[in-house]
């Protein structure tokens, strides 16, 4: 077979089994979209794009021998980052000895202290990431009358809060709420009273969360079930972007406020992201992933958009001629444009605060269109007004 003809292999791991599974597979199927698509279209620089994908197991602790395989036993020509921080950050130590070009998947802060110049995310916090994933729930709360006060904190004792955590204290000073409560649970937490009633005590006018799957959705039913009644709840929840929870929560949802990265609204209807959609959609069912992919889907595809067009406008696989490139260009996406700028992060935030509002029991297909999660800050990318207080 003539060299020019060889696949180009692109190695990473993704954490197929373990919490974060259907988020994964999700991000898995639209992977396997782009490289039919780019395939078909005579594969990048004239060559077939093959995937060497390992199960991580969500396992940090084996990351970085995945990537040592890759690189070393399977030579593939790319590395890209697997999905979240807690796979992202493990491989960030081979990387940068290594000096490889890393376009990681939705990880938080993962360069913040790193400042490694070859790294770049695909996820829309900007380059202040940790203050974006939660400015949107304070700016917010900050424009309704009567005016909150107050604010509670609450989150899940894990590595995913602490980022958000932070952020959401710098942002309840920035907005002149006082913190009158802050409390974590384990994450093995089942009954959420108790945590629940303590919030209570505090009255706060705010309850700002950041939790993961499981804990999110005994923490909607315990909040819908308790007599307290915050004025808005929501900002930094995990899980409520994925159906299965939408659908197993329904109108439990409704009034919660909570960020998101995309939405099938007309704002964000950006070139090619139905299309894609259409094809993920219809074979989401066959595959077991999330239905409708809002969440991880597109995000993922841009990923492997924004390697592709380093890799045909560079003609190589040189790791600094790609960065480079990565940090002087406008990419076009299903996400639309991005740039990157500090520690690889968008040049630009792009988080969405969404509210639940309208959802009458458990029909997935409620939930295509966008008219259940309304898109309520930033301005740019509103699509109704927000409902307050909630209850």
């Amino acid at each position: 077979m003539p060299a020019n003809s060889q696949p180009i292999r692109i190695g990473y791991c993704l954490s197929l089994t373990g919490p974060v599974a259907d988020n994964s597979r999700s991000a898995q199927l639209a992977h396997e979209i782009w490289r039919e698509d780019i395939n078909r279209q005579g594969g990048l620089l004239g060559r077939p794009v093959e995937f060497v994908r390992y199960d991580d197991h969500a396992d940090a602790s084996s990351v970085a021998a995945i990537y040592e395989k890759l690189m070393d036993e399977d030579k593939v020509d790319l590395v890209i980052g697997g999905y979240g921080t807690n796979t992202i950050l493990p491989a960030m130590p081979l990387m940068i000895a290594r000096g490889r070009f890393f376009v990681g998947l939705m990880g938080l802060g993962v360069n913040n202290t790193l400042n490694y110049p070859n790294y770049f995310a695909m996820i829309p916090t900007g380059p202040d990431p940790n203050a974006a994933l939660t400015e949107g729930f304070f700016a917010l709360a900050a424009e309704q009358t009567p005016r909150p006060a107050t604010v509670a904190l609450l989150s899940a004792d894990a590595e995913f809060s602490r980022n958000p955590i932070l952020g959401a204290k710098a942002n309840a000073k920035k907005y002149g709420f006082q913190i009158v409560h802050e409390a974590t649970y384990p994450l093995t937490t089942e009954d959420f009273t108790p945590v629940i009633d303590a919030v209570a005590k505090s009255k706060c006018d705010l309850l700002f969360l950041c939790s993961y799957l499981a804990d999110s959705i005994g923490l909607v039913r315990t909040i819908h079930a308790h007599p307290f009644r915050p004025k808005m709840v929501g900002g930094g929840m995990i899980g409520p972007q994925n159906t299965a929870v939408k659908t197993a929560l329904g109108p439990l949802l409704n009034g919660f406020v909570n960020y998101e990265y995309w939405q099938p609204v007309p704002k964000m209807m950006f070139p090619g992201v139905q299309q894609f959609l259409n094809i993920y959609q219809a074979r989401s069912v066959v595959a077991g992933v999330d239905p409708l992919g809002h969440y991880m889907a597109p995000l993922a595809y841009a990923q492997m958009q924004v390697v592709a067009q380093a890799v045909e406008a560079t003609g190589d696989f040189d790791d600094a001629r790609l960065a480079a490139y990565a940090r002087s260009t406008a990419f076009d996406t299903v996400m639309g444009k991005v740039t990157f700028g500090v520690n690889g992060e968008w040049a630009e935030p792009r988080v969405l605060q969404v509210q639940f509002q309208g959802i009458s029991g458990h029909d997935v297909e409620q939930f295509r269109n966008g008219s259940r999660q309304t898109v309520v800050t930033p301005p740019s990318f509103t699509s109704g007004e927000p409902r307050f207080p909630y209850g």
